[in-house]
């Protein structure tokens, strides 16, 4: 999954960082309202973490344009605002969730997991396709009822066109989930990833559309 944190504290953001990444989760951090509405506008995010006061622009103003736009990405608000007028206007402006600070990483996570279940219709963490079964909360793979041992990025590919099932995922969209901003990616990079993955999970479990990108029927 790809998430985008939008917070200005640095160490609640490296930590946020840190934990969502040991969820195998890519996550591009922002400190800003103003660039988080320049990344917002671009898509391609499953969830976005985002703090109320922000330096730039409001954080109920990046959630507000959001909405407007129609966009229904899930977001959890972060913030140290403790009244209850605070959490409802934040509710009513397109909030999914909302989690003062300060808070317990792993009610965090347990929220971030929450969240993608509802979007995608789902009833737990477990996405099962067949024979292979991906668990989201225990960050595993098994085929066949067999354990099954994927590095961070492979992982991540697979969750993304998991999610997706049935949808063409464009090879830039997919470039762009595993690296981000801050990384540079090799132009047969997916290739790589998926080669490697059809190895380990069946090739006949990714197709490839040529020039448009890659699904999971």
């Amino acid at each position: 999954m790809r998430i985008l944190l939008v917070e200005d504290d640095p160490l609640v953001g490296d930590a946020l960082v840190k934990s969502l990444g040991r969820d195998r989760a890519r996550v591009d951090w922002i400190r800003d309202g103003e660039a988080a509405a320049t990344a917002l506008a671009s898509g391609g995010f499953d969830l976005v973490v985002l703090d109320l006061g922000l330096p730039g622009r409001d954080g109920l103003s990046v959630l507000r344009d959001l909405r407007d736009r129609g966009d229904a990405t899930p977001v959890l608000v972060l913030t140290a605002r403790d009244g209850v007028e605070d959490r409802i206007l934040g509710l009513d402006n397109g909030a999914d969730d909302y989690l003062l600070k300060p808070f317990d990483t792993g009610e965090l996570l347990a929220r971030c997991r929450a969240l993608l279940r509802r979007a995608q219709g789902r009833g737990d963490d477990r996405i099962t396709l067949d024979a292979l079964t991906v668990d989201l909360g225990a960050n595993s793979v098994a085929v066949d009822g067999r354990p099954l041992h994927l590095p961070q990025k492979e992982f991540r590919l697979l969750v993304y066109l998991a999610e997706r099932r049935g949808r063409v995922v464009p090879k830039a969209q997919l470039e762009q989930m595993l690296y981000g901003w801050d990384d540079g990616a090799e132009s047969n990079t997916v290739e790589v990833y998926v080669s490697a993955l059809r190895r380990k999970i069946g090739a006949d479990r990714i197709r490839t559309l040529r020039g448009v990108g890659y699904m999971i029927p």
